[in-house]
């Protein structure tokens, strides 16, 4: 059963946690990982971009000269994909990158992500924030104290608006409920820094 520090907001260490071992010891499994990180990176795709065929593209309607004598090739519109101004041959369409990834990929995938960290000392439990109002200059001191890296994943057991808002315009640092985490942003992320009771959450969804 994998064991980790606990940590004030000033940095001192508290004393240790015991992590379930179904969640945060297991053997990573890498494929599953990479299939949810792959799925979640296509889900965010718009696929919004549009060409015109030479059906919608304005204009075209009649033959531009007769079909013989003329010595020059046969057309039967100044529409078609080879004339300037013409419709687009095979052009992008609207349509959904996204697919399905199965229940049991995606929970293995978290806990493989979850594990991953716990087993690089990338994984940092604090008792909570304490933050009493909006300040980056507050959340910039407390991150220091637990020796903040370039890429940090800070995760409350709530939505916690002053936490957010006070980290929201450090470089690198991302906020996220317990409840809205993801296996990209955890792979994502040099270190996660989770509050105790956020970490009793994942083990009551995950167990």
């Amino acid at each position: 059963m994998p064991s980790v520090a606990v940590y004030s907001a000033a940095g001192k260490k508290k004393g240790t946690m015991e992590l379930s071992d179904s969640i945060f010891g297991i053997e990573p499994n890498m494929s599953a990982v990479h299939m949810v990180v792959v799925n979640y990176l296509a889900n965010q795709r718009q696929g919004t971009q549009s060409t015109l065929t030479r059906s919608e593209v304005a204009g075209g309607g009649r033959k531009p000269w007769r079909q013989k004598g003329t010595g020059r090739a046969r057309q039967g519109s100044i529409r078609a994909p080879q004339w300037r101004h013409g419709g687009i041959a095979l052009g992008p369409k609207p349509r959904t990158y996204g697919f399905d990834v199965n229940k049991k990929v995606k929970k293995l995938a978290m806990k493989s992500a979850l594990s991953d960290k716990v087993a690089s000392e990338a994984f940092q439990v604090m008792e909570k924030f304490g933050l009493k109002e909006i300040k980056t200059k507050d959340m910039v001191k407390v991150l220091d104290a637990l020796g903040q890296t370039k890429k940090t994943l800070i995760v409350t057991a709530e939505k916690d608006d002053v936490v957010y808002r006070s980290a929201r315009n450090i470089k690198g640092v991302k906020v996220s409920p317990v409840n809205a985490i993801n296996v990209y942003d955890i792979v994502n992320s040099n270190k996660v820094v989770i509050t105790k009771d956020a970490v009793a959450k994942l083990e009551e969804v995950y167990a």
